[in-house]
């Protein structure tokens, strides 16, 4: 019997991720979905504020117009599915469609923290290098520090992908997730999972915690320039601190969820699986709420679209 389960590799799964909620389970459709609307209605809002206005065509107005294209693609690829999942307890997923989903949403989900490293290398030409600051901030100088990370990314979360699909899964189908989370795949396979463990630790410490660093290196240097020239910093000083608040709550909630598979601890699986989806989500629901309210030149557009005459007029008849 154990031979014959061996030669079977399952092909279609259960993502069983809260199901310790029991007839609670359900109610999770509530505050997720809501999470959902927020972050849809949050980034399409600052995106069409962004393109909408020329005014706000700055580097960093267009980074950040970028980063609502991400928060805003990024809960798509697997929000509606957990939420049929909580509403009519459709689980059920292909190994194909598991391996689709595992590399969008980490392909896209890396760009949560690259574009925060773009971010900060624009503060960093604004304050270090203000005289240099267009010649490197104009898309032939930018695309030097653009095209890199791509390929890094790309290619760690290629890997990953493609080394979990080599894997046979004769153990169960059963994943105490709510979405194809890398390490959750992998625990059900058979055989060894060391290279995978390892590719995953790597592509965790390459990517996020690279960028990590590497905005926190840029931050020191900054923080030493403004101090240095007193006042007329403070401006710029106020926007890498959102910055650092935004990924070092983004990185705890990823850092915790990935260790948590390799570390013994006495994390539950519900507690995993919220870790993992917040690690996800909430960038996407606070980003807009963050830079549309401490960005005063995008707060101020926000502010005049909605007290626009023509706006208030048009809603009765829509």
């Amino acid at each position: 019997m154990d031979r014959l389960t061996q030669n079977v590799s399952h092909t279609h799964f259960i993502l069983n991720g809260f199901n310790e909620l029991g007839e609670l389970r359900p109610l999770l459709f509530i505050p997720f979905s809501v999470m959902f609307l927020l972050s849809l209605s949050g980034n399409f809002l600052l995106l069409y504020v962004v393109v909408s206005h020329r005014v706000l065509h700055s580097p960093m107005c267009i980074l950040i117009a970028v980063m609502a294209c991400v928060d805003l693609s990024l809960p798509l690829f697997f929000v509606p599915n957990m939420l049929l999942s909580f509403l009519l307890d459709w689980r059920g997923i292909s190994l194909t469609g598991c391996l689709v989903q595992m590399h969008c949403v980490h392909f896209v989900g890396a760009f949560q923290s690259t574009l925060l490293v773009w971010m900060a290398l624009d503060r960093y030409f604004a304050i270090c290098t203000p005289l240099c600051y267009h010649k490197y901030m104009a898309l032939p100088g930018f695309l030097r520090f653009v095209i890199p990370p791509l390929i890094r990314n790309f290619l760690l979360t290629t890997l990953m992908v493609n080394l979990a699909g080599t894997l046979s899964f004769c153990l169960r189908n059963v994943m105490d997730h709510c979405f194809c989370e890398h390490m959750a795949l992998v625990q059900l396979a058979c055989g060894n999972t060391s290279t995978n463990n390892l590719v995953g630790l790597l592509t965790a410490f390459l990517i996020p915690v690279a960028d990590f660093i590497f905005i926190a290196a840029s931050y020191v240097i900054i923080f030493g320039s403004v101090f240095r020239s007193g006042r007329s910093g403070v401006k710029a000083l106020h926007t890498c601190v959102t910055h650092i608040v935004v990924i070092t709550v983004s990185l705890t909630f990823a850092l915790t969820a990935f260790l948590s598979y390799r570390i013994r601890n006495g994390l539950a699986p519900a507690s995993r699986v919220f870790l993992s989806t917040m690690y996800l989500l909430f960038p996407s629901c606070c980003n807009p709420i963050i830079y549309g309210i401490r960005t005063t030149e995008i707060r101020q557009q926000i502010l005049r679209l909605l007290k626009c005459p023509h706006f208030v007029n048009i809603v009765p008849y829509s």
